[in-house]
């Protein structure tokens, strides 16, 4: 019996090897060099990677490999790609969904891990990226609270990484010098208040305790500039008081009250665009404002306004260089262009961006641009 084991290990051992072998020495494409086969496949579109996997093993072997997107990125190569969470009212349905921001072109990507299909609201978990490397984390919120998966772009694939150490729901997250944060939020049942901070490293994928925030925070938005990481509640009706704020400082390890102009100001979902804070305001004409840390004051952005016509609340944002995106109900896409004066003085220039006619119930609750 054991004899027939080793035997039966062996031939497995024998056949890995021969598949290896049979990979390295079949050529990507026929008649070419592997290497010029490469520069090939690397310009092949990033939403069809799935299907261009299954032309052959060399080729799934190729577009699989994490040296593929540093190559696409060493070369320029690389695009982005807007990134919508979105929800529908009506039927309770979440999905993720991806913006072709060259052609215009809209695709579904796959359902998430099974722990995040049956959700109290999908504000209730939260979400945040690493642009560069193509992934987006997605965290708690689902059916286990301390639930968190991380999905790539490269592959088009969702998967489980290590589970939050506390479990929560309605917190903040933000990507912070490379390291996953979760701020504050919900835990247990009952919806009690939490100010315990925890961050993940991807490279080992482990969590660790970070420095609690002083106070309890009501989510409302929060803003990653430099290696700072700035959380606001927002203003709240009646407007008697005003909001409260704090300031996390990952190379010391603290906390600080956000500064009084930076939290009385801060009126709507932010961006941040070259570790400048921006804000959409949700009021009014939704102007759109810069804060200026010399004086503590927010300024408005000159130029065009956001086409309020055909953008309606909620709002989504992201940026990507000095591009902003703005995601209103139905899915529709407002992108910004920003332009910098001699004096500091920005402006803004917009336009539409189709949006995909199957998602006029849907509504954004999060999005982000990832480069693939």
């Amino acid at each position: 019996m054991a004899e027939q084991e080793t035997r039966s290990n062996q031939n497995t051992i024998n056949d890995q090897e021969e598949e290896e072998t049979r990979t390295k020495s079949q050529p990507l494409i026929p008649g070419l060099p592997n290497d010029i086969a490469e520069l090939c496949l690397l310009r092949l579109p990033y939403p069809y990677h799935a299907l261009f996997r299954s032309v052959s093993s060399s080729w799934n072997k190729t577009i699989t490999n994490p040296r593929f997107l540093f190559s696409k990125q060493s070369l320029s190569i690389s695009s982005p790609y807007l990134f919508v969470f979105a929800f529908n009212k009506s039927t309770a349905k979440i999905q993720w969904q991806s913006l072709d921001l060259a052609s215009g072109r809209w695709f579904v990507l796959p359902p998430m891990p099974n722990s995040f299909t049956k959700i109290s609201s999908p504000h209730a978990l939260s979400c945040a990226s690493s642009p560069r490397q193509g992934k987006l984390f997605v965290l708690g919120g689902g059916e286990s609270t301390r639930s968190a998966a991380v999905y790539t772009a490269l592959t088009n694939r969702w998967s489980c990484i290590s589970p939050m150490m506390s479990p929560r729901t309605y917190f903040n997250a933000g990507n912070v010098n490379g390291k996953i944060m979760a701020v504050g939020g919900s835990v247990g049942g009952n919806g009690e208040a939490t100010t315990e901070v925890e961050s993940y490293d991807p490279e080992n994928d482990t969590w660790t305790v970070v420095k609690k925030v002083p106070m309890v925070l009501a989510k409302y938005d929060s803003a990653v500039i430099g290696k700072k990481m700035c959380v606001t509640e927002g203003w709240a009706w009646p407007f008697m008081f005003p909001p409260m704020g704090q300031v996390y400082d990952s190379d010391e390890d603290t906390w600080r009250e956000m500064s009084s102009g930076m939290k009385e100001g801060w009126t709507g979902v932010s961006v941040v665009i070259r570790n400048r804070l921006f804000v959409i305001s949700e009021h009014g004409d939704f102007p759109m404002k810069v804060y200026c840390s010399d004086d503590d004051t927010w300024r408005y952005v000159s130029g065009e306004k956001l086409p309020g016509e055909k953008m309606r609340r909620p709002f989504a944002v992201t940026g990507a260089d000095d591009r902003v995106f703005v995601v209103a109900g139905g899915l529709n896409v407002a992108e910004g262009r920003l332009s910098e004066g001699q004096n500091g003085e920005f402006s803004v220039e917009w336009k539409m961006v189709s949006s995909p006619q199957s998602s006029t119930q849907f509504s954004p609750a999060s999005c982000h641009v990832l480069y693939v």
